[in-house]
C-alpha cells in the first residue's frame, strides 16, 4: 500500500516510534527517519529527503511548530499522531492537517498516510 513512500517520523516515545515504523514498514513505506525531538526533527527535515511526516504534537523538548511550518514550507504531506487533540490556533493556522488521536489501526493510519499523499498537504 505505501509501497515507495519515505517517511519521517517525529515522536519522542521510543515504543510508539517502534510501532509507527512497524506499521509503515508493514505496508511495504520505507521509513527514512526517526526523530525524537523538535531539533533532531528540525536537522532531519533539512537533510533528508521524505515524502510525508507522521508528526507527534507533544514532545519532550518544546513546541512543534517549527516543525510543522517547516513540514508546510518544504510541501511534506503531514499526519499528526498525538495522544490529545489538535489545539484550535494549529488548527487554524493549518486547516489541511489530517489528525489521529492514539491509538489506531495499522490500517487506519496507512489510509491516512496515503489521503495526505493525496491532498499534498
Amino acid at each position: 500500500m505505501l509501497s515507495g513512500i519515505r517517511v519521517l517520523i517525529v515522536e519522542d516515545e521510543p515504543l510508539v516510534a517502534a510501532t509507527l515504523s512497524d506499521m509503515v514498514e508493514d505496508a511495504e513505506g520505507e521509513v527514512v527517519g526517526i526523530a525524537s525531538s523538535v531539533s533532531e526533527a528540525r536537522q532531519m527535515i533539512r537533510r533528508l529527503s521524505f515524502d510525508t511526516a507522521v508528526l507527534d504534537l507533544n514532545l519532550t523538548d518544546g513546541e512543534v511548530t517549527p516543525i510543522l511550518e517547516a513540514l508546510q514550507a518544504r510541501k511534506a504531506p503531514t499526519v499528526i499522531y498525538s495522544g490529545g487533540e489538535l489545539p484550535a490556533r494549529v488548527r487554524e493556522r493549518h486547516p489541511e492537517l489530517i489528525a489521529l488521536r492514539k491509538p489506531v489501526l495499522p490500517g487506519r493510519l496507512v489510509a491516512e498516510i496515503l489521503r495526505a499523499r493525496r491532498k499534498g498537504t
